[in-house]
């Protein structure tokens, strides 16, 4: 079969699960294509452009999903609704590639239509808010900032708590009575994940400007 970049990339994207970000090499990429290292530096210059080619199409999965999510709105949806539409998009596609977090967070800066691109419709949407064009940037950047964050956690996994005996849970109870007592939330992650975003999306909207008056 023909060695072509989009070939190359399915074999990074392999191993890359395998072995994680830093243990990826064009060697075992070669292997995999079961071809000569020296092969792929003909579509791609080497590693650095190979995670950043990975990055970008992980952004490109997002950003068509996002367009689903935003599509199946209804009509009367708000721009949180459309945030949280293209923040669960990226989520979900992030999610899909193991390690893909820590892809996105540690992949070598490249122009990248795919990142471009959700950078892009993330500030139209915040931009349609009325925040302040100086805060937009921010925000959006805050927003990919913390879903590639809370993507890293999963896919790390949760830790398992350490055994305590009854008194030294009574002890802690009595030490820290909000974040041991029953009212403190006990959520899913989804449940986690779309208040998080709702939290933010409240915080930006103490930015936003009133329309103009006859626009």
């Amino acid at each position: 079969m023909k060695l072509t970049r989009e070939r190359i990339v399915d074999a990074g994207m392999a191993v890359f699960a395998e072995v994680g970000y830093h243990h990826l090499s064009m060697r075992q990429v070669a292997d995999r294509l079961d071809t000569h290292a020296g092969s792929l530096y003909y579509h791609v210059r080497g590693k650095d452009e190979l995670l950043a080619l990975m990055a970008d199409r992980v952004c490109r999965q997002a950003y068509d999903a996002g367009t689903e999510a935003l599509a199946a709105l209804p009509p009367a949806a708000d721009w949180p609704d459309r945030i949280h539409a293209q923040a669960a998009g990226l989520r979900r596609s992030i999610g899909q590639h193991p390690g893909g977090a820590r892809l996105l967070a540690e992949s070598p800066g490249m122009l990248s239509t795919g990142a471009l691109s959700l950078m892009e419709r993330l500030l139209g949407t915040l931009v349609d808010a009325g925040l302040p064009a100086d805060d937009c940037g921010i925000a959006a950047d805050t927003l990919l900032s913390h879903i590639t964050g809370f993507v890293l956690q999963e896919q790390n996994g949760p830790a398992a708590p350490p055994p305590v005996t009854a008194e030294v849970h009574a002890e802690l109870c009595e030490r820290f009575p909000l974040l041991m007592g029953p009212t403190f939330p006990r959520l899913s992650q989804d449940e986690k994940f779309t208040r998080s975003i709702r939290l933010l999306c409240a915080g930006f909207a103490t930015l936003a400007r009133p329309p103009a008056a006859g626009s």
